[in-house]
């Protein structure tokens, strides 16, 4: 099966610029889902630093809140989860790559809630492709593109991510 790129380099900075002029806050907790999302967090935490914002990170792995744990392969492989901050109280920011059916969000949410009771929690994604099985939206979304069932969409990096290097590919049918 071949790859069609949706967005390139220049479309995904645009859409990472807007996503963090869309986070209004002097003190930010924005926390990543692994793999993608950190990348994302990452790239909107240096976006809100360069215009002053005080940015607290944290990284999830939700492995083991899947609901699809047991399907998803024999060896899964498992990132370290890390919240350096008491959740309690806080208004965070979680992100991810790509938003789909909102399993994984459901999945971010109930590890979050492990760690503390958030005042809020704010959901930004790079692309909104669409398809929800779950009552989840998405507060701040790049990019959106509607994609038929059978394909993926994925936000493709090499090395460092570096600006030429980032473009969203979907699978052709």
């Amino acid at each position: 099966m071949s790859e069609t790129v949706l967005f390139d380099n220049r479309a995904v900075e645009v859409a990472l610029d807007n996503m963090s002029k869309a986070i209004h806050a002097d003190e930010v907790f924005l926390v990543g889902i692994h793999s993608g999302g950190a990348d994302v967090a990452d790239a909107i935490q240096r976006r809100l630093e360069e215009r002053g914002a005080t940015v607290t990170r944290g990284d999830l792995d939700i492995s083991f809140y899947r609901d699809d744990l047991d399907t998803i392969a024999p060896h899964p492989l498992v990132r370290r989860s890390e919240i350096p901050f008491d959740v309690a109280g806080k208004n965070i920011w979680l992100v991810d790559d790509v938003l789909y059916s909102g399993r994984t969000i459901r999945a971010a949410m109930d590890e979050i809630f492990d760690y503390g009771r958030p005042a809020s929690i704010h959901l930004a994604v790079l692309v909104d492709r669409g398809g929800r099985q779950l009552p989840i939206a998405a507060e701040c979304a790049g990019l959106i593109h509607e994609a038929p069932a059978d394909c993926t969409v994925e936000l493709l990096t090499e090395g460092a991510w570096t600006i030429e290097q980032r473009q969203v590919k979907q699978c052709d049918q």
